[in-house]
């Protein structure tokens, strides 16, 4: 397990991490979400033990990451900014990661290599970027860590290769309980993989719950009212994150029990009504705009 106690990190005046709490269970697929500079690869390299948190503490299993080789063993980072060797090649490479990574499994890696056509002997500066991507994520997943750390790892995979490097991961949390923990802008992707989500915002930790349980506490509800219905009264017992209305159209985003709501608008008798489930992408646009990141003031 990783326990993400307190952390705070700045870079001089900027408060890139502030106080975050988290933790972050054995086999669970972790989707960390998160507004613009909200502190995604920063937090992703302070569990990797890149770097040294300002406050607070990042245990791996019990220990402490950063200058802690036997720990750092266990965690492999799959940077964003991917850096390899200048002129190098995979088999250079794979060399190099053997070294931190007693475990890495060389033969898999060289099979997963001729089923995704990449040339174990060519330099890798001639690859493009999605396989450079591919390539990182065999490292990634060869390396035989317990967790794995991926920074907009699909940035740059076309749909076969994201739903590959998917069928990856799933494996490899079956066979020997492998924990990724992945950030991305693409919430789509993640909805389709991940089982827990954390949501970052302004170097602080909004939430951290179970995907189906969040979906489940907040509901997406269009209707339409009789004329003269006074429905304000009735919902005075309710969250309302969002509202909005187009002619006799009304749309609502509510946090709270399912069967309360929907006895509420029964009791109301409108002409129709229906909830919705919600995507995660309206989940953290709901969640960031309470507080208070209005994405209609944004300038496009």
């Amino acid at each position: 397990m990783i326990e993400i106690k307190d952390v705070s990190k700045s870079f001089e005046k900027i408060k890139a991490l502030d106080r975050i709490n988290a933790k972050i269970e054995d086999g669970q697929v972790f989707g960390l979400i998160g507004t613009n500079g909200a502190g995604k690869s920063t937090l992703m390299r302070t569990i990797a033990g890149v770097l040294r948190p300002d406050e607070g503490s990042i245990q791996v299993d019990g220990k402490e990451v950063y200058e802690n080789p036997e720990v750092k063993s266990q965690v492999f980072y799959i940077s964003d900014d991917q850096y390899f060797f200048a002129n190098g090649t995979p088999e250079e490479m794979l060399r190099f990661y053997k070294t931190y990574y007693p475990a890495l499994d060389i033969s898999r890696f060289e099979s997963l290599m001729k089923i995704l056509n990449l040339d174990g002997n060519r330099k890798i500066n001639t690859f493009s970027k999605g396989m450079k991507k591919q390539l990182s994520v065999l490292f990634g997943v060869c390396s035989n860590t317990k967790y794995l750390l991926c920074d907009e790892t699909f940035d740059g995979l076309d749909p076969v290769m994201r739903q590959t490097v998917k069928s990856l991961f799933i494996k490899e949390i079956e066979t020997r309980g492998l924990t990724p923990i992945i950030a991305s802008h693409n919430l789509r992707e993640l909805e389709d993989i991940c089982d827990h989500v954390g949501l970052l915002h302004k170097g602080g930790i909004l939430f951290s719950r179970d995907l189906d349980e969040m979906k489940l506490g907040i509901h997406k509800i269009q209707c339409v009212f009789r004329p003269g219905t006074e429905f304000r009264e009735h919902f005075k017992e309710m969250a309302i994150l969002k509202e909005d209305q187009r002619g006799t159209l009304f749309t609502f985003t509510i946090r709270g029990d399912y069967d309360k709501i929907q006895e509420i608008f029964q009791n109301l008798e409108p002409i129709f009504y229906e909830i919705l489930p919600l995507t995660l992408e309206e989940i953290f646009i709901s969640e960031t705009e309470v507080q208070g990141y209005d994405f209609k003031n944004l300038i496009l």
